[in-house]
């Protein structure tokens, strides 16, 4: 019965407000003619200098001439830039993500089975469905290029649609992890992770893949129990030395000392995670550099397990804005399933700290490294859990700078380093004559400040000429999905940004309850202050045009729960009115 009243109060809505405009904000530009960035400043990644006056000519998808502006002469038939007091650097690299997960609470059920309240296979469609939006959010944070470490074979076909996507960063892809353990729960009809038992098995997964042209080869080098490393050391080895006979570089996932150090001496060329048991040593260091290993250090992946595991987050204006609300929202639901977790979210503050140790071993190894010689590239792991696409490499940049490293370092390690880990720098990571046209027109230095989306003015993606400010579409869902978020963190700027400024809530008698988005600032901000561990289940919701229609049930530590209907409408990005119905 709630059912169709739900529906006649949507019908009835929808009757009576206008559909939103389109405000036909154009979401990028191919240029017909070369275009020329004129008196800019080139942030130089291969001398770690600041080129001052500098001008870039894009011809087609490719810098055609870099230099002195005073030296070179734009092109009669050329759109110019004036780059006057703006920065030009590479587009950066997420060296480390997987297309198959979400980045929500259900994406990783071999970790947190949940199942029974939200089926794998609506995660996974989730994830195909809103691929786009997405990679909209990886451009929009200023990354024009991202490396898949391992997933279904389907990530060959992702890369292909992506190829010839505009507005989609670049995108180079393993297929299934190589593995010496099993996870149970995921895809079984194209999986992820594949165990293989014997070194036949691991070259014949290999060879599997060769019809694919992966970029590289992928390893998940487990350990569990009481077992030894040694006893799967020649599975590894065989997978590597089939890889590199192919002439594959080969990526390992190897967290402990003697695994990652074991799969250095096989032959690795690249260790996907920081080693988090104990800190490197002058031999490891050493090895490392002598071999030229390259080093993703993902500082934030775990740490987005533990406080959704512990309900203790600590999301920035940053992540509520560049994370698909949706998936952030996910992570939440703990609050409200009750039995129906695996365990109470509570008692798991007492088990997991924030920060762990392992953060701190991560961090220091990270530094470590850096001043060992050892070439490092970041990545975030984006799609597990509590690690969201796009929005989280803001997170690792920052922590990378909070484990040491300059400035300067995390600019190379996001691009120049990114390229020439992965074989790419004949045509990425840097801003040189006869390169991809991947380049951050940015409002500050990024040296001084690490580059954020708000700093940056133009993305140049193969020469197109994209505006940022219009890549993320949010749709009426979506708004009505970001407030909700802010509700349930009792963050009340987060709860405000949908709404507009002249906003105004009725009861379902068409009353006017509160007018004007500082006089709901002033209510809500009280009703958070005193309302502890509040939160909102959305338990049914209806989307027609413009119009958002959500069934909710309230729950907080001090109140009775409680159940209403919400209708939304909005136009021109914004929340502009809030029904109240029961």
């Amino acid at each position: 019965m709630r059912k169709y009243l739900l529906l006649g109060i949507l019908l009835y809505s929808y009757s009576i407000l206008r559909a939103q405009k389109d405000t036909g904000n154009k979401r990028y530009e191919q240029p017909a003619t070369p275009v020329c960035i004129t008196h800019v400043n080139i942030v130089n990644v291969i001398t770690q200098k600041i080129d001052a006056d500098q001008t870039v000519v894009i011809d087609n998808n490719r810098i055609s001439t870099v230099g002195a502006t005073k030296k070179i002469k734009a092109p009669a038939n050329a759109r110019v830039i004036d780059g006057t007091g703006k920065y030009l650097m590479p587009g950066m690299t997420d060296a480390h993500i997987h297309f198959f997960q979400s980045g929500g609470l259900y994406t990783r059920p071999d970790g947190l089975n949940l199942t029974s309240v939200y089926p794998y296979e609506k995660d996974q469609q989730w994830v195909k469905d809103n691929r786009a939006d997405l990679m909209a959010r990886y451009l929009a944070c200023g990354i024009t290029t991202v490396i898949d470490v391992g997933g279904p074979f389907s990530n060959y076909a992702i890369r292909s649609q992506l190829d010839t996507t505009i507005l989609a960063p670049n995108a180079f892809v393993t297929g299934p992890l190589i593995s010496t353990y099993q996870p149970p729960n995921l895809d079984k009809n194209d999986p992820p992770i594949v165990k293989v038992n014997s070194e036949q098995e691991a070259r014949d997964l290999v060879k599997k893949q060769l019809p694919y042209k992966p970029d590289f080869i992928k390893i998940w080098y487990i350990v569990l129990g009481d077992q030894k490393p040694e006893t799967t050391y020649p599975i590894v080895k065989a997978a590597i030395e089939e890889s590199h006979a192919n002439g594959l570089k080969v990526a390992v996932h190897a967290t402990q000392y003697e695994t990652a150090k074991l799969a250095v001496q096989a032959g690795a060329d690249i260790l996907v995670h920081s080693i988090d048991d104990r800190p490197l040593d002058n031999d490891m260091l050493q090895l490392m550099k002598s071999r030229n290993i390259v080093y993703i250090p993902t500082l934030i992946v775990v740490e987005g397990y533990h406080r959704t595991f512990t309900q203790q987050f600590d999301f920035t204006a940053h992540d509520l804005t560049y994370s698909n609300p949706f998936m952030l929202g996910s992570l939440l639901d703990l609050q409200h399933l009750g039995d129906k977790a695996p365990f109470d979210y509570h008692t798991m503050r007492s088990r997991f700290h924030i920060p762990a140790k392992e953060d701190t071993t991560m961090a220091t190894n990270l530094k470590l490294a850096q001043q060992a010689g050892v070439l490092i590239v970041s990545g975030t792991d984006a799609g597990n859990i509590g690690t969201q696409h796009a929005a989280s490499y803001g997170n690792e940049l920052l922590a990378m700078q909070k484990a040491g490293l300059t400035n300067w370092e995390i600019i190379r390690s996001a691009t120049i380093n990114a390229a020439k880990g992965f074989g790419k720098e004949k045509d990425l990571g840097s801003i040189e004559k006869g390169k991809l046209a991947d380049l951050l027109l940015l409002d500050s230095d990024p040296t001084r400040s690490l580059p954020t989306p708000a700093s940056i003015r133009s993305i140049f993606h193969h020469g197109v000429i994209i505006h940022p400010e219009n890549l993320i579409l949010s749709t009426p869902e979506m708004l009505v999905q970001q407030q909700v978020n802010g509700y349930n963190l009792r963050n009340i700027d987060a709860f405000l940004t949908p709404y507009s400024d002249s906003v105004v809530i009725y009861d379902i008698n068409g009353k006017v309850l509160m007018k004007g988005k500082q006089e709901i600032r002033e209510e809500y901000a009280k009703y958070f202050n005193k309302t502890p561990e509040l939160h909102c289940q959305i338990v049914n919701r209806m989307v027609m045009g413009n119009t958002v229609v959500d069934q909710e049930k309230l729950t907080s530590a001090n109140r009775k729960p409680s159940e209403g209907i919400a209708v939304y409408k909005i136009e021109a990005g914004k929340i502009i009115t809030v029904h109240f119905i029961e």
